[in-house]
């Protein structure tokens, strides 16, 4: 008798060098917003604390585990990572060159999102989607100061963080992502 075994396994595929940097909401919202952007192809999770921030503290540990069992859900064999939060001011001052921010700016005039993301997007990437109530103005105007910056409407509506995050994602993969 000869047993012989075969083990198929399916190939590890990296991580997009996608940033997802984002205000920290309340415990459910921001279960669902991990959950989510696992799912969407966010390579890094990047908590940053602004003005408009909701939560009081943020349990790394907490969205390590819903990032991890978004990942065992949907089949994906690479978790992103999840950083410590850090101050807006600093997480912008320390983005690497070379690395756009696609700025989901409520206040932006709406427009064919596709076809921005199309002209002005290639490389490393980081989707900024700011609180509940959106980036300060001094926030938002110390984004629109940096030279690596996409400007971005979703929509004519104003969305909720959590909902904002799905669909900036969303478009992320239809124009640039792993969806084509």
């Amino acid at each position: 008798v000869v047993l012989r075994c075969e083990a198929r396994l399916r190939a590890q595929s990296a991580l997009a060098d996608l940033d997802y940097a984002f205000a920290p909401l309340k415990h459910a919202r921001l279960d669902y917003m991990v959950q989510k952007a696992v799912e969407m192809g966010a390579g890094r999770l990047v908590p940053v604390l602004t003005r408009h921030t909701q939560a009081s503290r943020v349990n790394i540990e907490r969205m390590r585990a819903n990032g991890i069992e978004a990942a065992e859900q949907c089949g994906i064999l690479a978790v992103p990572e999840v950083l410590e939060p850090e101050p807006f001011a600093r997480w912008l001052a320390g983005l690497p060159a070379g690395r756009r921010v696609v700025f989901c700016d409520e206040a932006a005039t709406p427009g064919d999102g596709l076809a921005a993301l199309e002209d002005a997007v290639r490389g490393p990437l980081a989707v900024a989607v700011g609180p509940e109530g959106g980036f300060s103005e001094d926030g938002r105007a110390a984004l629109l100061k940096q030279s690596n910056i996409v400007r971005l409407s979703l929509g004519p509506r104003i969305l909720r963080a959590d909902t904002a995050a799905v669909a900036a994602l969303a478009l992320i993969q239809a124009v640039l992502g792993d969806w084509r």
